[in-house]
């Protein structure tokens, strides 16, 4: 959202270093408000009191459906007080419209199997969606049996998202509707609050959650239960339990459940230290036959050979275990495309990041620095390049990851990518040049989790406007820029990971300056990506498509005159641009003229999907007042090849989910494989006044051919300048990602 309201936010969890004594609880901070159409349709709000912690489990559901009804209002009300648009008061909202505009509307029962099928494809919004109209069912029916379905199957969806907290509240409120089937709800409830307890390290919690499930579960249900009690035995070291309890689970039907069951017995003797008979688990898990079309027997064998490699490595044998690992790689590749439940089921919530994590620090410890850079850049490459292989225009070889060899060669030579990796328990980063790469060694270890504190830290201390950032960019600048040994005045391409996606480092601060004044800066979600991007249209022509304010009802999003002021000013450098205001910035007039344009401007509302990064949305309207919106998903499926440049400039349109092949999914994925080759989007909501400035100043630059990489780094330093805007929150929110080489022709 575009200069959104004012809200109190507290810095928490910092670094134990020096600077966390610049940061102030309770900055003022801007945020994105609620989807405006959900809450709209109810006719409700959320306001933002605490909430507070998920209740235990209750004795005994209402006595009628009337109480039934008044308690799961009061859990709705309870649930409203939370900030974001996931919440059971909205869910509840969308479920009422979702079911209101059904042409065949099914029961209740019908919308929870529907849920549940959509979960085990990986469709978590749809799946929640779903729900939600299971949910509306039962609340206008009074039935407290449908409902607690309702909460469990939304905990269902929100868990596999990795949506802990929201997972925790709706398998509680689950807990308070066990219904005319108990076992069908607080099984699975408890078992969820277990998943949530484990993927928190917090494994008592979890054993004692999953112990509670076993013994209220179904028969069909409780091996599954088991096995994730197995798994969380032996994290939490309980190996004689764990050993108990996977001797007892019966062999399942399941072929995907029996693998993941010998997956659990490696894991148990390599914690018993027998990694022998381990690797003879493994050797002959990775002989099953690879013969189904879902292709799950690759995926079997990816594991199998992740575990072979984690046994030869206890054995002592790191050659043989890089080389296992190796080959797994080969298979997790093969393997990537599809959503796999069975991990979630079981209580293995591993993914495949986790064996290039392990293959990057192998290698690096074997002195292959090189060849530790090329698994790093595969493993960032992998989720994005599926995407774009089915585009007709580009070949094989560029669905596959560049090596560094292929990487050096494209780099002019004032040109240096910095990509890093961060893992569990240390950073990594590489220096490539025309020249050579170079590991960079910090002094810190900079574990993930600390990244993550750090980055949260300073991302709430420049939304604040914290007066001290300065001296706190200079201290994350000595930590994060000073060890890459960069000269001032060198074109840098920075390939961020995991938690670093969320750092603006144009922000951070190098020998007195910030990095935008030294060195031009841009972002890249991989090199190899860049590197075929920028190949594919390194000239745009001058053309134009400009959308801003797009009139709905006030009561879905506020006006954005700012905006359109925004659009009129940058388009006078575009002679004959095709510019949409207010009425006629429809969704229709997007889709209709946006795959003719080579740049595109969007200047509207935007808001992110935690839930499903890929159901994030641009708001448009349909030319009646009525919003529509533009998902990420549905970007995916359009054709912007042409498209040279496409800048959404709204509220945190660059964020979205950190996945398995580290990508930010969401817009970024969304554009850039649809086609595009250079996106502009923001890190947090932004400042009107500000953003017209930086966004004229750089279309300006573009108009007289300037790189599109320098353009930025004009544009920043000209808000900069300004003493009323020379906090990086009024010039750093925007991220230039894709290729930085783009000029316009003039």
């Amino acid at each position: 959202m575009r200069k959104a309201t004012v809200s109190r936010r507290g810095v928490t969890g910092l670094l134990t270093l020096a600077f966390t004594s610049l940061f102030a609880c309770g900055n003022a901070a801007a945020g994105c408000a609620p989807d405006g159409a959900l809450l709209a349709t109810a006719g409700l709000s959320a306001t933002s009191a605490a909430v507070p912690a998920p209740a235990q489990r209750q004795a005994a559901p209402p006595a009628s459906a009337q109480a039934a009804n008044n308690g799961s209002r009061e859990a709705l009300e309870a649930m409203a007080r939370l900030q974001d648009a996931d919440t059971a008061l909205s869910l509840a909202a969308e479920g009422a419209a979702l079911y209101a505009r059904e042409r065949v509307k099914l029961d209740g029962y019908s919308y929870c199997s529907q849920a549940v099928e959509l979960a085990d494809l990986g469709e978590l919004r749809e799946s929640a969606r779903a729900a939600s109209m299971a949910l509306h069912v039962a609340l206008e029916s009074g039935n407290p049996d449908l409902l607690g379905k309702a909460y469990r199957d939304l905990a269902i969806a929100f868990s596999y998202a990795g949506q802990l907290e929201r997972a925790e509240q709706f398998a509680t409120l689950a807990l308070r509707y066990p219904g005319q089937e108990p076992t069908m709800v607080i099984g699975p409830a408890n078992k969820i609050l277990g998943d949530v307890r484990a993927r928190q390290g917090r494994y008592p919690e979890a054993i004692a959650y999953y112990d509670q499930a076993s013994g209220e579960s179904s028969p069909r249900f409780r091996p599954l239960v088991q096995a994730s009690l197995a798994n969380a035995l032996i994290q939490s070291g309980d190996l004689a339990r764990a050993r108990s309890t996977l001797d007892a689970i019966p062999e399942p039907d399941s072929r995907a459940q029996r693998a993941q069951l010998a997956r659990t017995r490696g894991k148990l003797l390599l914690a018993e230290r027998q990694p022998q008979q381990a690797l003879a688990v493994y050797q002959q898990l990775a002989a099953m036959p690879v013969d189904d079309a879902a292709g799950d027997g690759v995926f079997y064998r990816a594991w199998a050979l992740d575990g072979m490699s984690r046994s030869q490595a206890a054995m002592g044998d790191e050659t043989d275990a890089a080389n296992s690992l190796d080959e797994a790689l080969t298979e997790f590749e093969r393997a990537r495309a599809r959503f796999r439940s069975d991990e979630f089921k079981m209580g293995l919530f591993s993914d495949a990041q986790e064996a290039f994590e392990r293959a990057i620090a192998l290698h690096d410890k074997l002195g292959q620095v090189e060849r530790a850079f090329d698994i790093s850049e595969r493993s960032r490459a992998r989720a994005l390049l599926d995407s774009i292989a089915g585009r007709a225009d580009l070949s094989a070889t560029e669905t596959t990851a560049l090596d560094v060899q292929a990487l050096r060669a494209g780099l002019a030579p004032d040109e240096a990518v910095v990509a890093f990796h961060t893992l569990p328990d240390h950073l990594v980063a590489w220096v490539l040049t025309h020249d050579g790469v170079r590991e960079v060694h910090f002094p810190s270890a900079l574990p993930r989790a600390d990244l993550n504190r750090l980055v949260e830290a300073y991302r709430n201390a420049l939304i604040g406007r914290n007066p001290s950032i300065a001296a706190a960019a200079d201290q994350i600048g000595r930590l994060l820029l000073a060890p890459l040994q960069i000269p001032a005045g060198k074109r840098l391409i920075i390939v961020p990971h995991g938690p670093l996606h969320y750092l603006p480092f144009q922000a951070l601060r190098l020998d007195g300056k910030y990095l935008i004044e030294r060195n031009p800066v841009s972002i890249a979600p991989s090199v190899s990506i860049a590197a075929r991007l920028a190949a594919h249209a390194p000239l745009a022509q001058p053309q134009l498509l400009g959308l801003g304010n797009p009139t709905v009802d006030p009561s879905v999003a506020i006006p954005l005159p700012g905006a359109e002021h925004e659009v009129r000013m940058l388009a006078q450098d575009f002679p004959g641009a095709r510019l949409f205001f207010g009425a006629q910035a429809t969704l229709g007039n997007f889709d209709e003229y946006a795959p003719q344009a080579q740049l595109v401007h969007v200047a509207a509302h935007a808001m992110v999907d935690p839930l499903d990064p890929l159901h994030s949305k641009v708001l448009f309207t349909d030319g009646n007042g009525q919003p529509a919106y533009l998902e990420a998903k549905d970007v995916m499926g359009m054709h912007l090849d042409g498209v040279s440049l496409l800048a959404l400039s709204a509220c945190e349109s660059g964020l979205g989910k950190v996945e398995d092949g580290d990508e930010v999914l969401g817009f970024t994925r969304a554009f850039l494989s649809a086609g595009t080759s250079s996106l502009m989007v923001s890190l947090w909501p932004v400042s009107d006044a500000a953003t017209e400035k930086l966004m004229t100043t750089f279309y300006g630059d573009l108009s007289h051919g300037t790189t599109a990489q320098d353009a930025m780094r004009d544009a920043q330093r000209a808000v900069l300048a300004n003493p009323a805007t020379a906090h990086p929150y009024y010039w750093a929110p925007f991220n230039l990602i894709g290729n930085w080489r783009l000029r316009v022709a003039r």
